[in-house]
């Protein structure tokens, strides 16, 4: 899915993976006005869409179906080091992110429930760097 916008070759691209459908859709809302925007509903899913065009910064959740998003993170981390990565959690765990940091090399990471101005501060951050 893509949020549309007129402009989206100019705006710098960002890829949202996490498995609920509502979670994608309030994100992708909230990012759209500022940047090209793009969803997947798994890993799977995601990694086509990283095959067929370049991202800025990829937003994953942590526990999805099949694979976990840290190891996600990691994959992209290792195939696509100059595309920023932020991790997603339902609760903050420090070892998690300090091991997620490290292995994925994160820009940041977020703790659902997440606000809009949490979330698009944590991604001026991750694009600024």
């Amino acid at each position: 899915m893509t949020a549309d916008h007129s402009d989206s070759a100019t705006l710098p691209s960002i890829l949202v993976v996490d498995d609920e459908p509502d979670l994608l859709i309030v994100m992708a809302a909230r990012l759209k006005d500022d940047y090209h925007v793009e969803v997947a509903s798994s890993a799977a899913e995601a990694d086509v869409l990283l095959g067929m065009q370049h991202f800025d910064l990829v937003i994953s959740d942590h526990l999805m179906p099949n694979e976990e998003g840290l190891e996600f993170l990691m994959r992209v981390a290792q195939h696509f080091p100059a595309t920023k990565r932020i991790l997603v959690t339902g609760y903050l765990n420090p070892e998690l992110i300090s091991r997620a940091q490290t292995l994925a090399d994160l820009s940041g990471y977020l703790v659902k429930p997440i606000e809009g101005q949490q979330l698009l501060a944590a991604v001026a951050g991750a694009l600024a760097t």
